[in-house]
């Protein structure tokens, strides 16, 4: 029900697959509420928390999904200082939830977990930042999203070697800075600007020396479905 999970939602009911969405209850403004009547009946959804572990499992072991995408996360920084704790438990162990409820599959399944590219130890460096780059966080935000990088590859490492569950293959996957329709949300600099513009006041830029690689939203969606693809044709 966020604003990527929405697009993606769309992208694969013209797919034609078959979806289960676990969410939180979507946002009254959000692009999935603007939809939300003309694709009710082409999907499933399961209105739950991440951080409710039985629920997970269940709505997992019922489903048996071929390919799992994590989106669900507490994803502004600002709102992470004044929600640290929740911020932290929401995109750790939210995401370590859903690993664990993914023991339940009887059959392969390809587990595509994005965190984002705040995820690298800021050296404020004028190149960018590559894969194998040093982790770390100022903020809670990005702090607890390398901290989830981290709990990822210790449990690929700790379970998926195991032989009772090789049928789970596990990659997270890094963007940010993604702009689109529908995209509402606080401190997000392009809606701050058509919001500002809108109502006739001064535009705020609150980092203006920054750049910023801007991302359409179905760039990095069409990229985590071909690293789907890839993982489960390698199972």
């Amino acid at each position: 029900t966020g604003f990527k999970g929405t697009w993606l939602l769309l992208s694969l009911i013209e797919m034609g697959a078959e979806i289960l969405g676990y969410s939180l209850e979507a946002d009254k403004d959000s692009l999935y509420k603007s939809v939300e009547k003309k694709i009710t009946n082409k999907f499933t959804h399961n209105v739950s928390n991440i951080l409710d572990l039985e629920s997970l499992k269940a709505s997992i072991n019922n489903f048996q999904p071929d390919i799992i995408i994590h989106l669900a996360a507490q994803a502004l920084v600002r709102r992470s200082y004044k929600s640290p704790l929740l911020t932290w438990e929401t995109n750790l162990m939210g995401s370590l939830n859903i690993l664990e409820a993914s023991k339940a599959l009887k059959h392969k399944c390809s587990i595509i977990m994005i965190t984002t590219d705040k995820v690298y130890k800021n050296n404020e460096w004028v190149y960018g930042y590559r894969e194998n780059d040093e982790l770390g966080g100022h903020d809670p935000y990005s702090a607890s999203k390398a901290a989830t990088e981290i709990a990822i590859k210790s449990w690929r490492s700790s379970f998926c070697n195991d032989i009772s569950h090789q049928n789970i293959k596990i990659a997270s996957a890094r963007s940010g800075n993604v702009i689109g329709g529908g995209d509402w949300a606080e401190d997000r600099i392009i809606p701050d600007i058509v919001n500002a513009l809108s109502e006739r006041k001064k535009i705020s830029i609150r980092n203006p020396s920054a750049s910023r690689p801007w991302l359409h939203v179905l760039e990095p969606l069409n990229g985590y479905l071909k690293l789907a693809e890839a993982i489960h044709k390698g199972i």
